[in-house]
């Protein structure tokens, strides 16, 4: 049952024409466009209840946050969504804050460049690099790695890089209603259009355009679906039935199914694109639950 919340969001999204960026190509340009002026900070109240460090990565910035008293020795590198041209939202530090608080983990965001100003290779080199400076020198059980839709196929790229180049896997990834394949050419998708208050499949393939430029967007360094899935870390993925996205995530289920891989699959009936983020009932059920899988 879909609480009363989450509801009202839904309801806000439909009203306020959340979808029109996304429904237009052009309206998705324009968006793209408008964000790349934008210059990132951490909220006032994130530095009030954490120590954050500001690193340079490759010319761009990288913050890391750590808990007051740290309940663990694990390290979360967390790469944020935004199809590839939406900087990190205030959304995503209120959800890293409540993460941290249940953790006691130390949380690591990248601030990665976005198209289209910036191109695939120069996003992917910079998470690399992110990956191999603070996460590659620790224990594999003290390294997750995590991230919501644009940023969960990030995380699902690193962790092929990783099996790729023969480095031990991470104790875990967490994938929030990730985008795997940049085609966005699954036939589900269109049974999910109708439904989903927020994402609509003309403007991420213009996303998609903009992000890989002349690349094939088969390529399996940007859908990593593609790629190949075995010898990766235990997967957890939550994802939503109003999420267009929907398609990917069972797709990816599937897949480490026949491999044999460990995959954790959550699917909330209802909710839509980026409700992990927000302040709703279901919301905190995944919270809790990814708290366990990271802590146990």
């Amino acid at each position: 049952m879909v609480s009363w919340q989450a509801r009202l969001v839904l309801a806000e999204y439909w009203l306020t024409r959340r979808k029109k960026i996304f429904a237009d190509p052009g309206e998705l340009r324009a968006s793209a466009e408008s964000h790349q002026a934008e210059s990132v900070q951490v909220p006032d109240w994130v530095h009030r209840r954490f120590h954050v460090e500001e690193t340079d990565v490759l010319g761009h910035r990288c913050y890391t946050l750590h808990p007051r008293e740290p309940e663990n020795s694990q390290h979360i590198l967390y790469l944020h969504g935004g199809a590839y041209v939406h900087q990190v939202e205030r959304a995503h530090w209120r959800f890293l804050a409540r993460l941290i608080d249940a953790t006691g983990s130390v949380v690591t965001v990248p601030i990665y460049p976005l198209a289209p100003a910036h191109a695939y290779d120069e996003t992917l080199a910079m998470v690399w690099e992110t990956y191999q400076r603070v996460l590659s020198g620790l224990p594999p059980q003290d390294q997750v790695i995590m991230g919501d839709s644009a940023g969960g196929g990030l995380a699902l790229f690193v962790a092929q890089r990783i099996e790729h180049r023969g480095g031990p896997q991470p104790r875990r990834l967490v994938l929030f209603a990730p985008w795997l394949d940049l085609t966005t050419s699954d036939p589900a998708i269109a049974d999910r259009e109708p439904h989903d208050p927020f994402l609509s499949a003309p403007g991420l393939r213009e996303a998609a355009r903009l992000y890989t430029r002349d690349l094939d967007p088969r390529d399996p360094r940007v859908s990593p679906l593609f790629g190949d899935l075995s010898g990766l870390a235990p997967i957890s993925v939550f994802t939503g039935t109003r999420d267009v996205l929907l398609a990917d995530s069972r797709r990816l289920r599937d897949r480490i199914h026949d491999s044999g891989g460990d995959i954790d699959y959550e699917e909330y009936p209802g909710m839509f694109h980026g409700w992990v983020l927000q302040s709703l009932p279901e919301a905190e059920r995944a919270r809790n639950r990814v708290s366990t899988l990271v802590g146990d």
